[in-house]
């Protein structure tokens, strides 16, 4: 049968063990620039198949497969086949699983999970349950049994030590000045020259140097920090066209369009999910 090419997108926000950020959506033309998040992806493929880009390679998940994205990690995401997917995740923070991970006596702090796609059909069916159970009980207990239960087996069966980053181990102290710079200022106007300029270094060089060790050119790891600037601005309560303006977009749409693009939801969809509906 052939899918429906209607486009949705559901984003939640589960106040339990910290607060968990998810997503049910079915997508055909979303395409999802190459970004990063704060916390980990681990989703399940519905319907259909995605193909994504993740550690330097690009992968495809099919129906009911798993998708495993380390926190931080660089990867982007788009349909693998003629009528979209459809699929079901969470983005835990990595001192939750760091928690997991020493209450497992594993001792390596947050867990990696070196297969972009894994094959497991018990994890998966409790996956599905999980989400399924988050969105229609209020029961406190029930929903964090579950979410406890479904992190630990997850770490348990597919995780390793997280390996050393070779893109930032490798990085001299001047590329390390300029993402210092991005990181404590995201919403900055400033020019690839002047960080250039910063650092005593060529326009030319900084631009292929930067993207070696942090995965993504400057402007592309700005925008992500801006992004993350304007979830908390949003959380507080902020209302859309203050948060675009003071996060350095040009204006609501151009914040917009960015924003959907890396959440895959508008930033509307995601105040309501966290309960700030703005007018």
């Amino acid at each position: 049968m052939k899918k429906n090419n209607i486009e949705r997108a559901d984003y939640h926000f589960t106040e339990e063990l910290g607060g968990i950020e998810r997503l049910d959506a079915s997508y055909h033309k979303q395409n999802f620039s190459r970004h990063s998040h704060e916390g980990y992806t681990v989703g399940v493929i519905e319907e259909g198949a995605q193909r994504f880009f993740r550690t330097g390679n690009n992968h495809i998940a099919p129906q009911h497969s798993i998708i495993l994205i380390n926190a931080d990690e660089v990867h982007s995401g788009q349909s693998a086949t003629e009528n979209g997917w459809s699929y079901r995740a969470m983005y835990p923070v990595p001192a939750l699983f760091e928690s997991i991970s020493r209450e497992l006596g594993l001792n390596h702090g947050a867990p990696y999970f070196p297969e972009a796609v894994v094959y497991d059909e018990h994890m998966a069916n409790m996956l599905r349950l999980g989400f399924t159970t988050l969105n229609t009980s209020d029961n406190r207990l029930l929903r964090e049994t579950l979410i406890y239960s479904m992190l630990i087996k997850l770490v348990a069966r597919h995780s390793k030590a997280r390996p050393d980053n070779r893109l930032n181990v490798a990085a001299t102290p001047q590329m390390l000045l300029v993402k210092q710079f991005l990181d404590d200022q995201p919403q900055v106007d400033v020019s690839l020259v002047e960080l250039a300029n910063l650092v005593n270094l060529s326009p030319c060089y900084l631009l292929r140097q930067f993207q070696r060790h942090f995965g993504l050119p400057p402007h592309t790891y700005q925008i992500q920090l801006r992004l993350r600037l304007a979830k908390q601005l949003i959380s507080q309560g902020s209302s859309l066209l203050d948060v675009a303006l003071e996060c350095g977009f040009h204006d609501q749409s151009h914040f917009s369009r960015h924003f959907k693009k890396t959440l895959g939801v508008t930033p509307g969809n995601f105040a309501k999910a966290i309960g700030n509906i703005i007018q």
